[in-house]
């Protein structure tokens, strides 16, 4: 692999991480880089939170990669832990080599540790290269997922 090295991310990433996210046609008119408040103030929150652990992919300082992993506990599967993936990210100056499967793959290997027996993400119907990356990783398409918007 690279040089590229996954961390958790810090407040001073927060700008670098929402760019990820608004550099994304689906995603482009959700996000307001011209206002850092209530993206500072939800970063404060995954943080406090040992449930949520968000990440950046670092290439020597450059913010290239994000994800983050919530765990779940349920009563479901016998009181298991499930762990949720969002808004996963590359930038697209860093695609094609390999970088979402690295991150990927620390995330697995993090909710294993934290004891998540199944892992779970969303991505949207039209991202059809997003699915088969997520699929050639071993993930199923085996529910329909929706949303409801509550604003």
């Amino acid at each position: 692999m690279s040089g590229v090295q996954v961390r958790r991310a810090t407040r001073e990433d927060v700008p670098a991480i929402v760019a990820l996210l608004a550099d994304d046609p689906l995603a482009a008119a959700r996000e307001d880089l011209s206002d850092p408040a209530a993206y500072l103030t939800a970063f404060d929150a995954i943080d406090a939170d040992p449930a949520h652990k968000l990440v950046v992919l670092d290439d020597g300082g450059v913010v290239v990669g994000t994800l983050q992993l919530t765990l779940l506990p349920g009563l479901s599967r016998h009181g298991a832990t499930r762990a949720l993936v969002e808004a996963v990210r590359v930038a697209s100056s860093h695609r094609g080599q390999r970088l979402g499967e690295q991150l990927l793959g620390w995330a697995v290997d993090e909710a294993r540790r934290r004891g998540a027996v199944l892992m779970q993400l969303t991505t949207d119907a039209s991202r059809v290269d997003a699915q088969r990356f997520y699929e050639r990783l071993g993930f199923v398409g085996s529910h329909v997922g929706m949303k409801l918007p509550l604003t």
